[in-house]
């Protein structure tokens, strides 16, 4: 029996996929066909792709010409295959020409010329560009609108800034007329002007993809959101963290159990930053600025249900609602968790995940995740995990709104209840609940 071994995407599966697997089927007895992985298409750059790795194998199935669909996690996986299912023909398409000839070595190595005018990106790319405007003054916009070019399917159409140093096209006076000139919008205004901007863009029927917190009220927050179910929009936290490559695969290796049951939650991220300098936005206070990126890991992986918490603040004598060091103190039944933020304060800007059989150490910074180790009582049983992260993780989390605002369906890599539960502990803060103010 010949057998024959093709990888792909088979992104948005066409004609043009269809019809080379029927070639490749044509070339043997047996055609085993590797579905890249999510995770793998990232680190190679390729991160377009509108379906999630299950859609596209059930899509591959649905064809029936496939007798067995493998997935492809890692690179050197193509040799390993070749050797364990005793491949005789290795086949892709002719855009890959002379990239595989190495894999001679090891089987036949064939390219098939693809069909032409069809493919996933001329697909992708017939579709609509949502329009994207951007509001607010923080520098990280400039960067944002750098992220964008890099995904498919979304267009910068303008912004609304009173930050005069921004340099780009299409500057809008006010926020309104900018919000009628677009289908969507980015805002990482302060955090006090987020109530008002969400609802004048929901109430025109535009999604939203904001820099946590959404609001500094659980209630405003609350409201927000049934608004946005009423208008069918997506309103979606900006958590960058929360879509970096490293950063899902550790939630998924200490969720299953790989460091045994997780008892402890430690992270930390500060930025020294002249907090009396009139020209720094005053509004973004420690704990606004770095209060969601350390409240994220506490609450994926011990939940919003804990039993006691303490805020321990050291804030500036003249601006009392700004906060120069922030340490938070929680409580679970049978967990803690400790967080540290500050702007006047420097600390290592580690995430400690400790369990009942390991933990997992993050090195600084920790909030751009591409690298993190676990650790076991026996060194020798450590391991190292790397994934390339492009953008600190900006484009990733702009496929996922994109997919959200195509689908309607809410990203899940922040959870409503876990940007409830940053909110809540953002709102006591500045009720001074729970709250220990230091000298």
């Amino acid at each position: 029996m010949k057998k024959v071994i093709t990888y792909g995407t088979y992104d948005l599966l066409h004609f043009g996929h269809i019809r080379l697997l029927q070639r490749a089927k044509e070339l043997g007895d047996y055609l085993i066909v590797g579905v890249t992985a999510d995770d793998f298409d990232i680190k190679r750059g390729k991160i377009n792709v509108q379906q999630s790795l299950m859609e596209r194998v059930e899509a591959v199935r649905a064809t029936k010409i496939a007798d067995e669909i493998i997935i492809e996690e890692y690179e050197g996986q193509k040799i390993d295959d070749i050797l364990r299912y005793d491949i005789d023909i290795f086949t892709v398409g002719s855009d890959w020409t002379g990239k595989f000839d190495y894999l001679n070595e090891y089987c036949e190595v064939i390219y098939l010329e693809r069909t032409q005018g069809v493919s996933s990106s001329g697909l992708r790319t017939e579709k609509r560009k949502l329009r994207l405007g951007i509001v607010g003054e923080s520098p990280v916009i400039l960067k944002f609108v750098r992220e964008c070019e890099y995904v498919n399917g979304i267009d910068v159409s303008g912004l609304y800034t009173q930050n005069r140093d921004f340099i780009i096209e299409n500057k809008f006076e006010t926020y309104k007329e900018l919000i009628d000139a677009v289908d969507a919008v980015y805002i990482i205004s302060e955090p006090s002007l987020h109530y008002e901007q969400i609802k004048i863009a929901v109430e025109k029927g535009k999604h939203v993809l904001c820099e946590s917190p959404i609001a500094i009220s659980y209630k405003e927050k609350n409201e927000l959101h049934m608004l946005a179910i009423k208008h069918r929009c997506i309103l979606m936290d900006s958590i960058k963290t929360a879509y970096s490559t490293a950063y899902s695969r550790l939630l998924v290796l200490a969720k299953s159990g790989e460091i045994g049951k997780v008892v402890s939650v430690e992270a930390t991220a500060t930025s020294l930053k002249d907090i009396e300098d009139s020209s720094i936005d005053q509004t973004w206070n420690s704990i606004s600025a770095w209060g969601p990126t350390v409240l994220l890991p506490v609450f994926q992986f011990l939940g919003t249900k804990y039993k006691k918490k303490t805020i321990i603040s050291k804030l500036i004598e003249s601006k009392k609602r700004f906060d120069s060091f922030t340490k938070i103190d929680f409580v679970y039944n049978d967990a803690v968790a400790s967080v540290k933020v500050g702007k006047g304060v420097k600390s290592e800007g580690e995430l400690i995940i400790s369990g009942t059989k390991g933990y997992i150490y993050v090195p600084a910074p920790w909030w751009k995740t591409d690298y993190f180790e676990i650790r076991y009582e026996n060194p020798a049983d450590n391991r190292r995990y790397f994934y390339q992260l492009d953008g600190e993780g900006i484009r990733y989390e702009l496929v996922a709104f994109l997919k959200a605002v195509e689908t309607g369906k809410y990203s899940t890599y922040v959870s409503r209840k876990v940007s409830d539960a940053i909110c809540s502990i953002i709102e006591d803060f500045y009720n001074r609940k729970d709250f220990v103010e230091l000298e």
